[in-house]
């Protein structure tokens, strides 16, 4: 995964993208225990020159050259399955820029933080989602002001208020 990670990054070394942090399951794994995940997620922010309709055109053409292809909704980067999802709302605007940079072995990567992921999984509302929220506030150390800011201002907290109701009456 190393190796896919440093790819990655080369993508915001050569300017492609002005940001990404890794999202998902993947990202979830570095708070809590292991979750099953078949890809990694990135969300990135496109370089304003590749805004609009296109932003994964450059990024494709980048790893395209490199010897990496395309599989369905993925590029395979060394082996492992990428999705890469531009932001497409605020709250993953604002997870992307409010990520914390982790290593990885010795590779620097940005990942969300888990208040973040908690409030991206609410809003996707898949019931494996609902589950890891479930995973996320029993086992990760949660910043509880953080998460309730970022519930409240993105109209989450009833959600996620339901789903630890369903829990605790099971």
């Amino acid at each position: 995964m190393e190796k896919t990670l440093k790819v990655i990054n080369g993508l915001l070394e050569n300017g492609l993208i002005k940001n990404y942090a890794i999202g998902g399951g993947i990202a979830a794994v570095f708070y809590i225990e292991p979750i099953l995940t078949y890809d990694i997620d990135i969300f990135f922010v496109p370089d304003e020159k590749n805004e609009g309709l296109l932003p994964l055109s450059p990024v494709y053409e980048y790893l395209k050259k490199r010897g990496y292809s395309p599989e369905k909704e993925h590029i395979v980067i060394e082996g492992i399955p990428v999705q890469f999802l531009p932001v497409f709302d605020e709250l993953i605007e604002e997870a992307v820029n409010e990520a914390v940079q982790i290593h990885y072995k010795s590779t620097r990567v940005r990942v969300m933080k888990m208040e973040y992921l908690i409030a991206i999984m609410l809003q996707t509302n898949r019931q494996k989602d609902r589950n890891r929220v479930i995973k996320a506030v029993s086992e990760a150390e949660i910043d509880r002001n953080l998460l309730d800011n970022i519930l409240d201002r993105f109209n989450l907290k009833e959600k996620f208020e339901r789903i630890l109701e369903m829990y605790n009456a099971e």
